[in-house]
């Protein structure tokens, strides 16, 4: 059984909050791993992205929402450890 995760093991985002409800597997299930931001049909939205762009991107879009930087960047600093990038 796929275990199910409570934020994307891409970008970090607290999977409750993604309005699509979850990226989406190849057979067309959701994902339990990805969001709909960073997963789709199976594959990454953006494959190439190193772990240091996620960081950057995740980071801006908190400020954007209105979180201060010092926030954003310890909402983002275990991106690392997620699944996608433990490799």
């Amino acid at each position: 059984m796929e275990k199910t995760y409570k934020i994307c093991q891409s970008c970090g985002m607290p999977l409750k909050k993604d309005t699509q409800g979850g990226g989406t597997n190849a057979d067309g299930t959701k994902s339990k791993m990805y969001c709909s931001k960073c997963f789709e049909n199976g594959q990454f939205i953006s494959p190439n992205m190193t772990v240091l762009e996620m960081q950057a991107l995740a980071k801006s879009k908190l400020q954007e929402m209105g979180f201060p930087g010092f926030l954003a960047g310890l909402f983002t600093k275990n991106i690392p450890a997620l699944a996608r990038w433990k490799r």
